[in-house]
């Protein structure tokens, strides 16, 4: 069994290794391929560097994030094609570290919040209000009002929401968004666009969005009169993973919504562009859904003399690829059916694939942490995470999330090292962080020159129970009884 804490102690800085670029455009290959490959990496991360990581987050399991790769993301959203300016929001439930926000402030990209928490943590990071906008299941009842004085822009989602908004500044001439269901969705694990799924966030089995017959029929012209409201911006999304065409056909739709408001300067199309995580996955190609979405732009403007600013909402497309989870095998076991991988991760690290059955790649590396110990040989396997916790399973079967898939691997010993790419987005922000009392693993960035920075520490035993309160001494007495005490 190779020691990778051995292996550890030899290393004499980041310098000594050398990052992987990753610059290129996926390319498509079929699942036998994927499945009999035996990468010397990942993504981004040699053994080497994915040693350095280990070292400078003090253990696995941790998220490692590429900077290069945040880069080239963030220039292609950037690019998006526009008629008549672009503002691109990232979403930050996505991955909200810090450090992840303000390299995106850097660039000039504004935050898509979802909740009044996420509003302030962005303030946190140095975003302005007015760079901020709010698109939440739940209205924060005590802050958004301050909000909205302050200048974030505040999207209403509900009929409720917008009756409380126009409550709160009746006769003010508020500004406004409103989101709308276009009555159709789409999600990278459904092909329905109507019915349920759980990345699906459109169509008559979503709640999210004013129902957007409830538009058309005057209910929501009617409340933004009553209250003297201004709505300056239309919002739709329909999900994550969506498929491109609905997207743009989605997109041109929304812009028949911006004609029921002179007052409308901006329409936002949220984002849910498809990443291809796995090599037979595409990756959306946003030149070609932009170009036609552009031009209905400057058909609408030749029609209503109004030329609308375009929003979009990246969060899986900016920091999918830029991520990966690195952990450590720490046990294998067999069966009459099976050979089980069992890493010193799981569902409290990575929840996609026990919640959606999603797919990622996973690359066994040395734990020695040298290139040259990447052996050839290969075996068929299960990999699973270390939760008391059937549902703890990180290879689900494509299309099955209730069945187990053997993946072929590189042959894994103990102390081996294996990575999950494809880590960077929903994983370290939609972790079910404390499960057993496992702590929330670090996160660390690397830069181009193959510098390992740590952005977030490992979270201690003490700060998992640290709010716990203590019920009042002597009112649970030896026989377990609970005495009745007087206040």
């Amino acid at each position: 069994m190779r020691s990778l804490l051995a292996s550890l102690t030899l290393l004499t800085g980041t310098t000594a290794f050398t990052p992987i670029h990753h610059h290129h455009a996926m390319t498509k290959t079929s699942s036998t391929s994927l499945r009999a490959a035996v990468p010397s990496q990942s993504n981004f991360l040699t053994p080497e560097l994915a040693a350095t990581c280990i070292a400078t987050a003090s253990g696995t399991p941790l998220y490692a994030y590429s900077l290069p790769a945040l880069e080239t993301s963030a220039s292609a959203c950037l690019a998006f094609p526009n008629a008549y300016g672009l503002t691109v929001r990232y979403a930050m439930k996505a991955c909200p570290n810090g450090s992840i926000l303000k390299y995106f402030k850097s660039r000039g990209i504004h935050i898509d919040a979802s909740s009044g928490y996420e509003v302030r943590r962005a303030m946190d990071a140095g975003y302005s209000p007015d760079m901020i906008s709010l698109s939440s299941q739940e209205l924060p009842i005590d802050e958004f009002e301050e909000f909205m004085k302050l200048g974030v822009k505040i999207n209403a989602c509900s009929v409720n929401q917008l009756t409380r908004i126009g409550q709160a500044f009746e006769g003010q001439n508020a500004k406004v968004g409103i989101r709308i269901n276009p009555g159709v969705g789409s999600g990278g694990f459904s092909s329905s666009t109507t019915g349920f799924s759980k990345t699906n966030v459109g169509g008559p089995s979503s709640s999210f969005g004013i129902w957007h017959e409830l538009v058309s029929d005057g209910t929501v012209p009617d409340i933004v009169n009553k209250y003297g409201l201004e709505v300056e911006r239309i919002h739709t999304h329909i999900g994550s993973g969506s498929d491109p065409e609905i997207w743009q056909s989605v997109a041109t739709r929304s812009l028949s919504f911006c004609k029921l408001w002179d007052t409308v300067t901006t329409l936002n199309l949220g984002g849910g562009y498809k990443v291809g995580r796995n090599p037979e996955e595409k990756t959306t190609d946003l030149q070609e859904i932009g170009a036609p979405v552009a031009d209905a732009f400057k058909d609408f403007a030749k029609e209503t003399n109004r030329e609308l600013r375009l929003e979009i909402e990246p969060g899986t497309y900016l920091v999918a690829n830029a991520g990966a989870l690195v952990t450590t095998i720490q046990d294998k076991v067999t069966t009459s059916d099976h050979v089980f991988l069992k890493m010193d991760a799981g569902m409290t690290d990575v929840l996609r694939p026990s919640l959606y059955g999603a797919i990622h790649p996973i690359t066994i590396l040395p734990g020695s942490g040298k290139s040259e110990d990447v052996g050839s040989e290969t075996e068929s396997v299960v990999v699973v995470g270390h939760c008391c916790e059937s549902g703890d399973l990180m290879t689900p079967k494509p299309g099955d999330p209730e069945a187990l898939e053997d993946r072929t691997l590189r042959k894994a010993e103990i102390g081996d090292v294996a990575v999950m790419d494809g880590s960077g987005a929903y994983c370290s922000g939609m972790s079910t962080k404390n499960y057993n009392s496992f702590p929330e693993a670090p996160e660390v960035l690397v830069t181009e020159g193959g510098d390992v920075h740590l952005i977030r520490k490992r979270q201690s035993l003490k700060q998992i129970y640290e709010n716990e309160c203590d019920v009042p001494e002597g009112m649970f007495d030896s026989s377990g009884a609970v005495k009745e005490l007087s206040i």
